[in-house]
């Protein structure tokens, strides 16, 4: 068992490449972050493995570091169209820290099975060191994310009446 990423599964009701679509604008980013951390994004949707935009900060909402606000720069490392998006961070801090974020997308009868990952298994010496940082999100910010992402994509899915939407 690898203890330095965290991995977690929720299938959601709609196709693999709606939830694609959400993952790859800076602004589904913001849409769908359950940590509180991501405030607002600026730059176009990711097309390739290698495409950037900025997210802007503001780690109050997690309480452990005082951080305030800080502009990171989200940099495209896996881009496989409706099966998988993943992205390190750059910013301020130096050496960059090298952790990953990502989704797989697996379709299924009724729609895709989403695993959202956090990898920090590759980091920078320096930050391997410094204790307390990682995991920065928790697996329950992962899971409320995944919720969030679901009735994003997935509209009215388990309200009576949702049909009628």
């Amino acid at each position: 068992m690898n203890t330095d990423c965290i991995e977690v599964h929720r299938a959601i009701a709609a196709d693999p490449a709606a939830i694609f679509d959400m993952l790859r604008t800076p602004s589904g980013h913001v849409a769908i972050d359950a940590s509180g951390m991501l405030m607002a994004a600026t730059g176009d949707p990711a097309t390739a493995t290698g495409d950037r935009f900025v997210v802007h900060m503001d780690r109050e909402s997690l309480q452990d570091h005082p951080l305030g606000e800080y502009d990171v720069t989200v940099v495209i490392t896996t881009f496989d169209p409706g099966r998988e998006i993943a992205w390190t961070v750059e910013g301020a801090i130096q050496p960059p820290i090298g952790h990953i974020y990502g989704y797989r997308l697996e379709e299924i009868d009724g729609g895709t099975l989403v695993t959202s990952y956090y990898d920090w298994s590759n980091i920078h010496e320096q930050w391997r060191e410094a204790t307390g940082l990682f995991p920065v999100v928790s697996e329950i910010n992962q899971r409320a994310t995944l919720g969030i992402l679901a009735r994003t994509v997935a509209p009215g899915r388990g309200r009576p009446g949702a049909e009628n939407d």
